[in-house]
């Protein structure tokens, strides 16, 4: 017999952190480049998450990749990638 495990693919981000004032959490902004389209313009829309940082060592302005994880809170959901 053969053991398998199925893992599911976790989505992975890199964003911008924009707060870390709360306790082993931080607030991360992650922008894309979208293209209108009619017009072609290139415009940025941006998303804010949530992440879990148990040592409390990012502080805003810090570049930062993380990814999906089990539920921790209401709004957290993602944890720093290793």
């Amino acid at each position: 017999m053969s053991e398998t495990t199925q893992s599911k693919n976790k989505r992975k981000f890199t964003g911008t952190v924009v707060s870390s004032n709360m306790d082993k959490t931080i607030v991360v902004r992650v922008d894309r480049t979208m293209v209108h389209p009619k017009y072609q313009k290139r415009y940025v829309r941006s998303k804010k998450y949530q992440v879990h940082d148990a040592l409390n060592t990012h502080k805003a302005g810090d570049t930062v990749t993380f990814m999906e994880c089990r539920p921790m809170s209401k709004n957290k959901r993602w944890r720093l990638a290793k």
